[in-house]
């Protein structure tokens, strides 16, 4: 070999080298970002899972076995899961049924904390369907009202270890939001019980701000801002409606319209946390047989965690503070 020879095939094998640093160089933030943003896909396959349960009433088989599932989820994630038991009588038999807050700490150290809400029990039975026989007998998946917001919360867990280590949030997970036969029952047990708890059994962790999310993953997202939520919470509702306009997720409309009483009430008047309802509450098969996968859409939970990663980035708690 001469030296031109090997002074060519050098220049080559650096070419080679520095081509290579440059392919990892430029790649490499795009991998990272393209799996920094949630993906819609693997979002309505945890709806979907869920779903293949069935039913998940308040102390049913179908709920213990969401609870695992949702158990073994977080477990593979840098996070604390906790669980808030309860009794309450049943609305019908009389008899204890147990329940179970799921409470998931991120960054649990944080003593100023936003807490993220949704409720895992399914209604027991579809009583808002057109048929009377079903409104009677059938079977309420609650695929949007019941399993959107603890899948959004599943797809969630893989973008939380991209927050600022000073936002400590807790994804609270209530149980009994409405374990209710026609007029019998009462309506949020597990954020009543949880706000009352926070109130009477103070701890050094206090929430600044939450945020509910109900029925987040219709196809034909619209969610318009909800007004119990302006009259509590009207900072943290507006900087979420900001949020959605900086992202650029117009399903977020900055216009009130449904005033919803749902689970963000409890958390307002009794434990005194401003929260907001992200809900669209136009879905037009609430509590109905139809409320299956197929009337859902990943792409709509992908939108609302879009939205929720910028806000918790963005919101004050999330900020170091100033020295």
């Amino acid at each position: 070999m001469n030296c031109a020879h090997w002074n060519c095939r050098a220049t080559r094998i650096v070419a080679v080298i520095i081509a290579a640093i440059l392919v990892g160089t430029f790649c490499a933030p795009v991998r990272a970002a393209e799996g920094a943003h949630p993906d819609a896909k693997r979002a309505f396959g945890y709806l979907a899972q869920i779903c293949r349960i069935g039913p998940r009433i308040s102390g049913s088989r179908g709920m213990m076995r969401q609870q695992q599932l949702i158990g073994k989820h977080f477990a593979a994630f840098d996070c604390e899961v906790k669980y808030q038991p309860f009794d309450v009588r049943h609305p019908l038999t009389g008899n204890p049924v147990r329940m179970n807050n799921i409470i998931i700490s991120w960054n649990p150290q944080v003593k100023e904390r936003v807490l993220l809400g949704c409720h895992y029990d399914t209604r027991p039975l579809p009583d808002r369907d057109r048929d009377a026989n079903q409104r009677q007998q059938g079977v309420f998946l609650g695929a949007n009202d019941g399993a959107s917001g603890v899948a959004l919360f599943m797809e969630l867990a893989h973008h939380m270890k991209n927050l600022p280590a000073t936002c400590g949030v807790d994804f609270v997970i209530f149980d009994g939001e409405e374990l209710v036969y026609g007029n019998r029952g009462e309506y949020f047990l597990g954020s009543t019980y949880f706000a009352e708890n926070y109130r009477d059994h103070p701890v050094e962790e206090r929430y600044t701000a939450g945020v509910l999310v109900d029925m987040v993953a219709d196809r034909n997202l619209r969610i318009y801002v909800e007004k119990n939520s302006l009259k509590y919470a009207p900072n943290v509702t507006k900087s979420i409606w900001k949020s959605a306009e900086q992202v650029g997720v117009d399903e977020f409309v900055p216009r009130a319209k449904h005033e919803v009483r749902d689970d963000h009430l409890p958390l307002n008047e009794i434990a005194k946390i401003p929260t907001c309802d992200i809900i669209d509450f136009d879905y037009p098969y609430w509590h109905t047989t139809r409320d299956v996968p197929n009337s859902c859409s990943g792409k709509s939970l992908a939108k609302v965690a879009k939205v929720l990663l910028h806000w918790l980035r963005t919101y004050p708690v999330a900020q170091p503070p100033a020295k």
